[in-house]
């Protein structure tokens, strides 16, 4: 029994290393997110196009967190939208595109270039989506 307990400890401490719930702010997903939606993030470094990401903001932003969808990854094409921000044709590795679901989003279309080490992790679920939207705490562990 002792064992089993352990065990389950272990995998709690493992799961709270890897894994975050993060409350969504502001309407930069939307459709996909909207604000109050929970969403459960693996902590990683391995990302791929497509996904939906929390990254530390650009330093020239507020210091938070932002989620946003990857656009592009090193060695793809920078996007028509971002190529006016950047004089880059491809991106650079260490670098991504981060682009919000929602037309006026605040993403590589001001920011540029992010670097791929402020990525926090992927969101691998909504946990619970607010159907009332609202603000409430950005980051939770």
């Amino acid at each position: 029994m002792i064992w089993l307990t352990l065990a389950a400890l272990a995998a709690v401490a493992v799961a709270r290393h890897r894994l975050v719930v993060v409350t969504v702010m502001g309407t930069s997903m939307v459709p996909t997110h909207h604000p109050g939606d929970r969403v459960l993030v693996l902590r990683t470094g391995h990302v791929r196009q497509g996904q939906v990401v929390v990254a530390k903001s650009p330093p020239s932003d507020e210091p938070g967190l932002v989620i946003k969808r990857i656009a592009a990854t090193p060695g793809d094409e920078v996007p028509p939208s971002v190529r006016g921000v950047v004089a880059a044709t491809v991106v650079p590795a260490g670098r991504l595109v981060l682009i919000g679901d929602a037309h006026s989003s605040v993403d590589s279309r001001v920011w540029g270039l992010v670097a791929s080490e402020n990525v926090v992790g992927v969101v691998v679920a909504r946990l619970h989506q607010n159907p009332h939207g609202g603000s409430v705490a950005p980051w939770h562990t």
